[in-house]
């Protein structure tokens, strides 16, 4: 009998309660303060990530895992009893990742002494879009999906993930280079909030709105745009207040369960502190 296990890595956002109720494994990514490394969620939590962030010049930088990383988890839940592998990865665009996952994978299968087949999968996505994909995984194999099932679920739902947010600051922008301080000032004193979504597995402009309050609403006229055809909701945030009043806007718009997670360091560095929005894949 087949025993298929989920892995991903850190830049999914899933709670953790959640990841240990589904016995999805993740492998950390590692967030660099100048000469100071340190272990996404280990050695780093959420709250002192934007806490440090607050009176910081600089971004930090981010650092995909080693191979050595995954290889040891693999080997780990083979240990366990695992028979097959599905590796939801962080979008081959925007990050390394997935090559450490796929040279980890290669080492196992060149490993005669070890009977493990493992599969990664580029999420094609960022945040709790990876993570939305690995609870389904998770989930089929559960059900006693086959390997080949379960990879090819993670294919289906990585063409079918829809992610979009507003953030709330130019902060992180301009100190990553990606704007400039006048037109950062300018867009500031306006209090123009960007419109950000993840398309082909990068990030890329999607308008702007005027205010917190409309880049709100903006977002729910958008996701009600999708209403009956949206399965497995999520919200993404980075440390937002008002997390709870943008879930109520959405309930009357989706009749399951909305799972919230909080926008950690790996995607946090690039968006900055505000940043919410939603994540699900659209059904056909």
């Amino acid at each position: 009998m087949s025993n298929v296990r989920i892995v991903t890595d850190s830049a999914c956002d899933l709670p953790a309660e959640v990841a240990e109720e589904m016995g999805i494994e993740i492998v950390p990514l590692s967030i660099r303060f100048g000469d100071e490394e340190l272990i996404d969620r280990e050695e780093l939590t959420v709250a002192e990530f934007w806490s440090r962030c607050v009176n910081m010049s600089d971004l930090p930088e981010t650092a995909a895992p080693a191979p050595g990383q995954f290889e040891a988890v693999y080997r780990r839940l083979a240990d366990d009893g695992a028979t097959g592998i599905v590796v939801v990865s962080l979008s081959r665009a925007l990050s390394a990742t997935i090559q450490s996952a796929e040279l980890a994978a290669r080492s196992i299968t060149e490993d005669a002494a070890t009977e493990l087949d493992v599969r990664v999968v580029d999420s094609r996505t960022v945040t709790m879009g990876i993570g939305t994909i690995a609870i389904a995984c998770a989930k089929a194999a559960a059900d006693g999906a086959t390997i080949d099932e379960v990879e090819a679920l993670a294919d289906d739902l990585a063409q079918r993930t829809r992610v979009f947010a507003a953030l709330d600051t130019l902060d992180n922008l301009k100190k990553g280079g990606r704007i400039g301080g006048a037109k950062a000032f300018l867009a500031t004193a306006l209090s123009i909030k960007p419109i950000i979504d993840v398309t082909g597995g990068v990030v890329a402009e999607a308008g702007k709105q005027r205010t917190r309050s409309k880049s709100l609403a903006h977002l729910v006229e958008r996701f009600k745009g999708y209403e009956g055809r949206v399965e497995n909701l999520a919200v993404l945030h980075a440390d937002c207040s008002d997390v709870d009043t943008f879930v109520e806007m959405l309930q009357p718009h989706y009749d399951g369960e909305i799972l919230v997670g909080e926008i950690g360091p790996v995607i946090g560095t690039h968006g900055g502190r505000g940043t919410i929005g939603v994540a699900f894949h659209e059904t056909t």
